[in-house]
């Protein structure tokens, strides 16, 4: 079934893109929670009315992704964790504990956008990718140290 998107989805497209999808995907999912319209030359007339309405706004958004982006680079965030033998930590540095650290230095982001692949489980620096906007990507860098 040929849908237009009415927002951008991850995996699928972007706004206003015209995508071939499952037609129970798009019945059932798409469809009733607003996120395309069946793929008729009305509904895409009516996409792009909205698409270039949202284009001002949107550009607004990665203005501001940029500047937290250009923050969070300027942030040094020092973890400090009990270690035991050849020091390894007891326990991890998850997003989470990322996250509650930069919300303490005045910049809230959602633990789901830190891009921690898995746990930071030993002593060390990293640079964690932060996924601001679609267009959008920060790094931190972590400093995970001992007690």
């Amino acid at each position: 079934m040929r849908v237009v998107l009415r927002e951008d989805i991850d995996k699928l497209g972007r706004r206003g893109e015209v995508r071939e999808v499952a037609a129970g995907y798009a019945r059932n999912f798409l469809l009733p929670k607003g996120k395309a319209l069946t793929a008729t030359d009305g509904n895409m007339k009516r996409v792009e009315q909205e698409r270039r309405r949202y284009a001002v706004i949107e550009a607004k958004e990665k203005e501001d992704a940029a500047a937290v982006g250009r923050r969070i680079a300027g942030v040094s965030c020092t973890i400090v964790r009990k270690v035991g033998e050849n020091d390894q930590l007891y326990g991890s540095v998850t997003a989470a504990d990322i996250g509650e650290y930069l919300a303490k230095e005045g910049i809230e982001i959602d633990k789901r956008r830190i891009l921690l692949e898995e746990p930071i489980k030993a002593l060390g620096i990293y640079t964690i990718p932060v996924k601001l906007h679609a267009d959008v990507q920060g790094e931190v860098r972590v400093w995970v140290v001992k007690e």
